[in-house]
């Protein structure tokens, strides 16, 4: 749901990035909360972590700055590489190729989620995005940003609500408690009821700890913010690879939300058996078929609108 098209003949703006800075901060706040919640819980009460204490703690913080932070800096460099001189473009070049790394079997398991040597590339790339980020800043300020208002802001603030609501049972156990004793949300959420799994006869319904519903709700909420940008990124290459790689990140980050929300909220609530099959990594199968499909419809559906890129220049291909 990217915005932003100029009229013909305008010079392109240095894209803005009030949105990328807004969520850095997020993933810093979340990173800080991972650290703290695993270095002081026991292992007993967390999932797929080995040890505790504060440097398995920072283990598993390093984990979050690869999956999902890592997918999230590719799309940063995308935005803020424009306001790079030649070497530093090279630089964030660079930072996305590391960042990718995370892409390979293996790097990131769902059933091992304790650090690995490999796990240090993927986070130099978001750290390398990061400090490009504030040369972009020290550069070209925040640079102008839209107002909001329109269709596609509405849209983008109403499914952010949506996602920020049913990620409460998450963001309580980021934090490292249940949700059960907070009024009204304690009764509209399971949290702390027992709900054993073969390997985790302790395990509750919505264990304590990070989540891959949480990492969804934010891949999410990161491509919300960062497609308000999509058109005033001028080359037209980088612009077309940007606008997709962000719809294919809200696709793929709403799929994780909503499966894993399904899967805690209503499967072991008893409400059904029948479950969303897992789409944490890539495979073929009729469900990345239609993650894939819908991150398409998202992208070329918000171009045909009229709303997703800048239309060409005078004299510029």
């Amino acid at each position: 749901m990217p915005d932003g098209a100029l009229a013909p003949g305008s010079a392109p703006p240095s894209p803005g990035i009030a949105e990328a800075v807004a969520v850095w901060i997020l993933f810093g706040v979340v990173a800080v909360a991972v650290w703290i919640t695993y270095a002081r819980l026991p292992v007993a009460e967390l999932y797929n972590v080995s040890d505790n204490g504060v440097a398995a703690g920072a283990g598993r913080a390093l984990v979050f700055l690869n999956y999902p932070t890592a997918l999230v800096a590719i799309a940063v460099l995308a935005l803020v590489a424009e306001r790079l001189p030649g070497r530093l473009a090279l630089v964030a070049a660079l930072g996305a190729a590391l960042c990718a790394v995370v892409f390979w079997p293996g790097v990131v398991e769902q059933s091992d989620l304790d650090a690995k040597p490999v796990n240090a590339l993927p986070a130099l790339g978001v750290l390398i995005a990061l400090v490009l980020t504030g040369v972009a800043l020290a550069r070209g300020g925040i640079g102008a940003s839209r107002p909001f208002g329109g269709a596609w802001d509405v849209v983008r603030a109403v499914l952010a609500a949506l996602l920020i609501l049913g990620s409460l049972p998450w963001i309580s156990a980021e934090l490292g408690f249940y949700l059960d004793d907070v009024p009204v949300f304690g009764s509209l959420f399971m949290s702390g009821e027992l709900r054993p799994e073969p390997g985790h006869p302790e395990l509750t319904a919505v264990h304590l700890g990070h989540h891959h519903g949480g990492d969804g709700t934010l891949l999410a909420l990161s491509a919300l913010a960062l497609s308000r940008n999509v058109g005033a990124v001028a080359t037209g290459a980088l612009r077309a690879a940007f606008g997709v790689y962000v719809a294919l990140m809200l696709a793929y980050g709403l799929a994780n939300a909503v499966q894993d929300f399904w899967l805690e909220q209503i499967v072991k609530r008893g409400t059904t058996s029948l479950r969303i099959p897992s789409m944490i990594v890539p495979e073929a199968s009729w469900a990345w078929a239609a993650l894939i499909a819908a991150a398409l419809l998202i992208h070329f559906g918000a171009r045909g609108v009229g709303r997703f890129g800048r239309p060409p220049q005078e004299g510029v291909p």
